[in-house]
């Protein structure tokens, strides 16, 4: 695909985007300048429209997330963090109910073979999983779609539970809109850097998920430490929601639902499965700790670290809380995943 095909198909897609958007904005849709791009570009993908990701814009938007995200963290907020042990602890126990869940039903449901099944299965690291299983001889295209699935799963089904399970909305937690004008030349520069400087850092320190990660701990300090007290501005944080919720549906780009439909069926099994587990830890921490179930479920549910933060934004939840959890969640995938192969391989002895 030449250049100029290129870039004219990813304005498609961010048009696409833009305007399921606005769509979704006028009609009261939750976090709507994220899920109305998701579901428009996800809609115009398996529709085979002319249309492509705009990955280069990925690590351009995701700093600016970041730094919003980092904006809603405070004294306050850090100073509960002894209250989040048990949340920590029961991690562990959550991943490995959800991951042999979801391994059994690619397994015995969906036939999968053992390697494809064992890195579809597991909540969290869906670039990662999807190299670590290829690199083990897994189908690639089976595991990304399990993963895409999840993502896109998790997020509707969330906003569905928060709404008729919970009775939560964002009507009423939707922070005031903040314009270009309003942040002084040290805001911009505090924001900047943080921007800039968060994704190399987290690099550095290899952290998960960097380009999101590092800027939201940088901006969370600066806040914290009452170097500045606003975040991002409205305009910027629309731009990368739309931009973030084009790139989610154009995962889908060259999938044929005839071809695949069996494939994205038992991604939304497997999704669904991974839900129900999310909601029985939830119930558990609410009941040791009084965590509000709501919180926990967010915490709990395995969908991406940028969009279930978002999520938590949106309805109002404790973001800096649900984003540390997640941060845990992904870092327990990426590092156990490979430790739990051998032994997987040891007891299936089919795989070789």
């Amino acid at each position: 695909m030449t250049r100029s095909r290129f870039f004219w198909r990813a304005m498609l897609a961010l048009l696409i985007g833009a305007v399921s958007g606005a769509l979704a904005n006028a009609i009261g849709l939750p976090l709507p300048w994220m899920l109305g791009p998701m579901i428009g570009t996800t809609i115009a993908a398996l529709a085979r429209a002319p249309i492509v990701a705009p990955l280069r814009l990925r690590d351009i938007f995701l700093p600016i997330l970041g730094v919003m995200l980092g904006s809603s963290v405070n004294a306050s907020l850090l100073s509960a963090l002894g209250q989040w042990g048990v949340t920590l602890a029961l991690l562990v126990p959550f991943g490995i109910a959800t991951a042999l869940a979801s391994y059994w039903f690619f397994r015995r449901i969906g036939r999968y073979d053992p390697v494809t099944a064992f890195f579809s299965a597991m909540p969290g690291g869906l670039n990662d999983m999807v190299l670590m299983g290829g690199a083990e001889g897994g189908d690639e295209r089976r595991i990304a779609m399990a993963h895409a699935i999840r993502i896109l799963a998790v997020i509707l089904l969330a906003v569905l539970f928060f709404g008729l399970a919970l009775g939560v909305t964002s009507a009423s937690s939707a922070p005031p809109p903040l314009g270009l004008d309003q942040l002084t030349a040290q805001d911009w520069l505090i924001l900047g850097a943080c921007a800039l400087a968060g994704p190399p850092l987290a690099r550095l320190l290899r952290l998960p998920a960097p380009v999101i990660v590092g800027p939201m701990l940088l901006s969370a300090a600066a806040h914290v430490g009452g170097l500045v007290v606003v975040g991002p501005p409205t305009l910027f944080i629309i731009v990368a929601q739309v931009v973030i919720g084009t790139l989610i549906g154009a995962r889908f780009v060259g999938t044929a639902i005839a071809q695949v439909g069996r494939d994205m069926l038992l991604g939304l099994g497997s999704s669904l499965l991974m839900i129900a587990v999310a909601v029985l830890f939830a119930m558990i921490v609410n009941r040791l700790t009084g965590t509000e179930i709501s919180h926990a479920f967010l915490a709990y549910s395995p969908g991406g670290l940028t969009e279930m933060s978002l999520l938590a934004l949106a309805m109002g939840q404790e973001v800096a809380y649900v984003s540390v959890m997640h941060v845990a969640r992904i870092t327990l995938v990426v590092f156990a995943a490979p430790l739990a192969l051998p032994w997987l391989r040891r007891r299936q002895g089919a795989l070789s």
